[in-house]
């Protein structure tokens, strides 16, 4: 019996097609371990979108109650106004629970002396919230700052919960917590300005001798 002869051929990779493939995979390689190595930003981007959900939240809610915020009208009218001492910062986002869609936007990912997040809007919300409140904010008034991550210090010390007043003479800056001395500013036109420690005093300066009085939970 004759052998079957087939048309199809094999042959083992030579030395030069080896050398292109690995020549083409440390290509890839040296592309690739940049962005692999490529440290994280410390939860930065999920904190300032849960900025972005207040500043949602807070224009939403003013629109429905003559463009004023929960600070700015009477508890009677269902409003905070009478009770922003610092550690009630907390209830603003309460009475804002209808526009917030979770308590989880509450807390900064990197935020380990607030978590968790409150399960619910309630009561449980005090202790569980990262972010202070401008009691000075105003719609008409977009440069006036509305909120913001919460963990200040001055002179190396953390301010504890209080009613902050801010100029632009403050000495004040972020703790190493979060973001390492940086941090997110929310602003009553719904932006949101990032800084580190010097990046936030120059802002300060420009925004002239208005005071600023926040909430600290």
């Amino acid at each position: 019996m004759k052998p079957r002869c087939t048309n199809q051929s094999s042959h083992a990779l030579t030395l030069v097609e080896v050398v292109v493939v690995v020549v083409v995979l440390c290509t890839i390689a040296a592309l690739l371990l940049p962005i692999l190595a490529k440290p994280k930003r410390h939860g930065g981007i999920n904190c300032v979108n849960n900025v972005k959900e207040i500043a949602i939240a807070s224009r939403v809610w003013a629109g429905d109650n003559n463009d004023k915020y929960p600070f700015e009208i009477s508890v009677t009218n269902g409003g905070t106004m009478e009770l922003n001492n610092g550690r009630n910062a907390w209830l603003n986002f309460l009475v804002m629970s209808n526009e917030i869609s979770s308590p989880k936007y509450l807390i900064c990912p990197q935020d380990t002396k607030d978590q968790p997040a409150a399960t619910n809007f309630s009561w449980r919300l005090a202790g569980h919230v990262s972010y202070f409140v401008g009691l000075d904010a105003k719609n008409g008034n977009p440069q006036t700052i509305l909120s913001g991550d919460d963990n200040f210090e001055t002179s190396g010390v953390p301010i504890a919960s209080s009613l902050l007043d801010v100029s632009s003479t403050t000495p004040i800056g972020w703790t190493t917590a979060r973001h390492n001395h940086r941090g997110n500013i929310l602003l009553a036109d719904a932006s949101v300005e990032s800084f580190n420690n010097s990046g936030l005093t120059n802002w300060l300066h420009q925004t002239g001798p208005v005071t600023n009085r926040l909430a600290i939970p």
